[in-house]
């Protein structure tokens, strides 16, 4: 019974730090359409 549970533990924290590093890398943001001006405020 515990080596079931230590199964779980460890690929459910396997799961999780692939989800991260999917999202960290792969999941393209949108740009955000903010009006800037052009004082050079370094967003774009």
């Amino acid at each position: 019974m515990n080596t079931i549970i230590q199964n779980i533990l460890v690929f459910s924290a396997v799961a999780l730090a692939l989800l991260f590093l999917i999202r960290k890398f792969f999941w393209k943001k949108k740009a955000s359409k903010k009006a800037c001006g052009n004082d050079n405020c370094g967003c774009h």
